[in-house]
């Protein structure tokens, strides 16, 4: 089980400070999000300030971006760094498509995502072993590639592809097809073993794969202060009032909770929700424990689940960097 890092949403200058120190503090990799930055821009200077730490996308939203771009961008970073880059991807969620992307919701999440996976990879067998790109699927048909847009061929062309997911299609699909799955860190160890490890089982035995082909991230909550206690079910609350993640809610029999929340984001009533997550809900979705405990406590907890652990809370250089390098020695 590695441990990995979470960039922190900051301004660009300030990221070749965070890589160095990601990489001398021992972390396996560092993952970017697309929450207020784009998460590819962070990458280019990642590669350049640090020389053994793979690092990635957790997520890069794919249903924003055409195939090609993902292509380009993730061939470039590999190239630049070595072969160190993970391109991950995630759907996002219908709303947030439409209406903040400003692009069609397509009639299958898991058909379009399959697709735009397959597309990527022509283009990395056309840049690299001169294949004729010839894509025909539902969704895109790809059949142009001039020398003057080639890259050519790099290094390491290699490039795992990590997608995420909450329900049992996209499992399923990161099974059959991806080198790794982001779970979502609304999620318990009940929810993995009941729901979504059997359907990435599922899509390995389907592509004739094994578990040891794919890697699981995980990006669990976990709370050692009061504080850390209260930002958690806050969290918890905001994810679990998303009603495409009701699922998770339903396993544990809590969907009425998940109705309630919904409701209360619709109208923008945030303050109420934290409330509704008792403490039971909270010990599922998040590891209560102590900093003296919580790397032999996370080990527990994930242990035949996670190959890679990300903590919710960012990396931030200069807060606790003794705690964050003896966490990371405990596990690399």
């Amino acid at each position: 089980m590695k441990l990995d890092a979470a960039l922190p949403p900051v301004a660009l200058k300030d990221i070749p400070a965070i890589a160095k120190a990601a990489q001398e503090t021992g972390f396996a990799a560092l993952w970017t999000q697309e929450t207020q930055h784009d998460p590819f821009l962070p990458c280019t200077l990642i590669a350049e300030h640090s020389s053994s730490m793979d690092f990635g996308t957790a997520i890069a939203v794919s249903f924003s971006r055409s195939p090609a771009n993902l292509a380009y961008t993730a061939w470039d970073l590999a190239a630049q760094s070595g072969g160190r880059f993970i391109l991950g991807l995630g759907t996002q969620v219908k709303a947030h498509i439409e209406r903040r992307f400003g692009v069609p919701w397509p009639e299958s999440v898991t058909g379009k995502l399959r697709e735009q996976i397959q597309v990527i990879r022509a283009f990395w067998d056309t840049w690299q072993n001169g294949t004729k790109l010839n894509f025909r699927g539902e969704q895109y048909k790809i059949t142009l590639m001039s020398p003057f847009f080639n890259p050519g061929a790099i290094e390491n062309p290699n490039i795992p592809i990590y997608i995420a997911g909450v329900n049992t299609g996209l499992a399923k699909l990161a099974g059959e097809m991806c080198e790794g799955f982001h779970a979502h860190p609304f999620n318990s160890p009940r929810y993995m073993n009941e729901v979504l490890l059997p359907a990435i089982e599922e899509g390995l035995q389907k592509s004739g794969r094994k578990r040891s082909d794919i890697s699981i991230s995980m990006t669990p909550f976990m709370a050692t202060t009061p504080e850390e206690e209260g930002f958690a079910r806050m969290q918890i609350a905001f994810y679990a009032s998303t009603p495409s993640y009701k699922s998770v809610m339903d396993l544990h029999g809590w969907g009425e909770t998940a109705e309630k929340l919904s409701g209360f984001a619709s109208k923008g009533e945030w303050a109420e929700m934290p409330m509704l997550i008792t403490d039971e809900m909270l010990n599922e979705f998040c590891l209560m424990t102590t900093q003296e405990n919580l790397a032999e406590d996370l080990k527990k907890r994930y242990a035949g689940i996670a190959d890679r652990i990300t903590l919710y809370t960012p990396f931030v250089p200069k807060e606790k960097d003794e705690w964050w390098r003896e966490l990371a020695k405990a596990f690399n």
